[in-house]
């Protein structure tokens, strides 16, 4: 799994994209390597650098807290990880739970207990 992504790395290279020709760097960074391949075709056109000073300062007007949401389930995504939040996880151990127990009290059968379960379990596939 990738390091967590930082906002300052990544403002930094958005307006590094501006400065010079290697535009789409922060594209590469924030796991997004076919928009920065397209920037760096790009690169003789106006087009990447236009496009890196808006992303600069869209980055810049994000709080912190915002872009490490965003970005970090993006990671997760590339990565083949799911995004689950950590309330999501408690929120499906507790729906597990209480499932398990109005088995345990015979309120269902062992057969829908599985087929709840599944279907609890495939929200998160």
């Amino acid at each position: 799994m990738l390091a967590q992504r930082t906002r300052r790395t990544a403002i930094i290279l958005a307006w590094l994209g501006v400065l010079t020709p290697l535009s789409g760097l922060h594209k590469f960074y924030l796991g997004q390597p076919f928009w920065g391949a397209l920037y760096l075709l790009l690169g003789l056109t106006p087009i990447p650098k236009v496009a890196c000073a808006i992303e600069g300062v869209m980055l810049l007007s994000q709080s912190s807290e915002d872009f490490a949401q965003r970005w970090s389930q993006a990671s997760a995504a590339t990565d083949g990880v799911s995004p689950l939040h950590a309330a999501q996880v408690s929120a499906l151990g507790t729906a597990l739970r209480e499932l398990d127990t109005l088995r345990q009290e015979g309120l269902i059968s062992e057969l829908e207990f599985e087929q709840k379960r599944r279907q609890l379990l495939d929200r998160i596939a």
